[in-house]
């Protein structure tokens, strides 16, 4: 696959030439491409030359399908800072074509006219550029084409906020950035994504690639240089562009694209559950749960640490989505005396009348129970599992996200020995407390993962037969 006789013209017209990595990736036919690049790799200047490759495609495109003009486009990144370098290049390069209309002179926000249109509408396109940090801000227009800068600094939500802007006019999305580390959303989708998948696309444009800065390439001194002073890790994820996760996830079959949806949310009038993994020392997790169309869908989430059990309480029962509650799962510890004071188990009742089922759930047992539910069903397509971005405690867990309560990054592991292979009988106990209140929840409802073929859930084999809902008793 190359690049086509006019793209071509157009890159000799703003005296653009591509490296050969660049040149792999930039006739990629997929709507959605993300990128992992190295430092200085030239990720800014092929970003801006996509927005190039694109925009006479997009014009005829649009003209036949009657979408109005001008069109528009987006730079977004985390802040309107990170979004300069593909503005300048996007701005001098319809200079050099001269079809630069105007421009703001500030970025934050920025926007650049792209003329050549008919008379009485001389411009044909605008590139706006836009800051995620509030991210309901990314809904109020139809994109032809949207460039993530520095993609891998913005937040899940913004992220999935800006996929669902595709849809109108089946925008294009370009994504470019380098790695901090090899955990969160953007390496995962990297991994996920490497030999293509529904219409999506990944790359890895290592630094050495940019032979303008590295004529040696990957054998370059600088390069040969950088490796023997940096840990590998840091030389994989921030030079060459290639995530280099941490071995024995205890859930590695998470993957945001598919696991995480804003369409996840709270439907009134369904039953819920919540599901609950107490703690003060660590956090205290309480998962909202609804099922709907057969899917598991966890549309809310109460993550705190430090909280008593009344505050957990007085903050649930005040959420809109309370009156529907039904029923609870607790970890069996929940229904234990603790010193002096009563079972926590014994204090919902208490409070809220409502009653939380519990039993001993096996460790190994329960991972196997969660991870059938990461699977995409056969029949439906669909995960048999959603949560909402807003569930950013369990979803940190599964290495989708920053920890909510402190900012970094901390996921459920294994113990490794120091060739990265999981030794042990059980995971480490640390990290999982929203996993936890999940494999209660999915145990509670579903039954242990089996062999046996005789009762089955929808598709979902299981062992023993479902409970049935309790009603709370108000």
């Amino acid at each position: 696959m190359g690049l086509s006789a006019r793209t071509e013209y157009l890159l000799q017209a703003v005296n653009c030439v591509l490296t050969p990595a660049q040149r792999a990736i930039l006739p990629c036919t997929a709507q959605t491409i993300l990128v992992t690049g190295g430092e200085q790799a030239g990720k800014s200047w092929l970003a801006a030359m996509k927005f190039i490759h694109e925009l006479v495609p997009d014009i005829i495109k649009a003209k036949a399908a009657g979408y109005p003009f001008p069109l528009v486009y987006w730079l977004v990144a985390a802040d309107y800072d990170r979004t300069e370098k593909e503005f300048y290049y996007i701005k001098d390069a319809l200079d050099l074509l001269g079809l630069l209309h105007d421009k703001s002179k500030r970025v934050d926000p920025g926007w650049i006219e792209v003329g050549g249109g008919p008379p009485g509408k001389p411009v044909t396109a605008i590139v706006r550029t836009r800051s995620s940090k509030d991210y309901r801000t990314l809904g109020k227009e139809a994109p032809m084409g949207i460039i993530g800068c520095e993609a891998s600094q913005l937040e899940l939500e913004a992220y999935l906020r800006l996929v669902s802007r595709q849809a109108p006019h089946r925008a294009w999305f370009f994504m470019t950035g380098t790695m901090e580390s090899s955990l969160g959303w953007y390496p995962q989708l990297r991994q996920a994504w490497a030999t293509g998948q529904e219409n999506k696309r990944s790359f890895s444009l290592p630094s050495y690639s940019n032979h303008y800065l590295y004529p040696g390439g990957k054998d370059d001194p600088a390069i040969l240089q950088l490796k023997a002073d940096t840990p590998d890790d840091f030389f994989m994820e921030r030079i060459e562009g290639i995530p280099c996760p941490p071995r024995g996830l205890v859930l590695p079959e998470f993957i945001p694209d598919i696991h995480v949806s804003t369409d996840c949310v709270y439907v009134p009038g369904q039953p819920i559950t919540i599901w609950y993994d107490p703690g003060y020392d660590h956090a205290a997790a309480l998962e909202g749960v609804q099922h709907i169309d057969g899917q598991v869908r966890v549309f809310t989430e109460i993550y705190e640490h430090g909280w008593t059990v009344d505050q957990i309480i007085d903050h649930a029962v005040v959420q809109p989505w309370w009156t529907d509650v039904r029923h609870g799962v607790i970890d069996i510890a929940g229904t234990y005396h603790a010193g002096q004071q009563a079972p926590v188990s014994q204090v919902w009742l208490a409070k809220t009348g409502l009653y939380m089922s519990n039993q001993k759930v096996p460790i190994n047992e329960g991972t196997a129970r969660f991870k059938s539910f990461l699977k995409v069903d056969e029949v439906t397509h669909r995960p048999k599992i959603v949560f909402s971005p807003t569930c950013r405690g369990v979803i940190s867990e599964l290495g989708g996200c920053l920890n909510p309560i402190d900012n970094q990054m901390h996921v459920y592991r294994w113990h490794v020995d120091k060739e990265g292979n999981a030794v042990g009988q059980v995971p480490i106990d640390r990290w999982n407390d929203g996993i936890k209140a999940v494999v209660y929840g999915l145990v509670d409802r579903f039954g242990y993962v089996t062999v046996r073929p005789d009762t089955q859930v929808g598709h979902i084999k299981f062992f023993g037969r479902p409970r049935t809902d309790k009603v709370a008793v108000r």
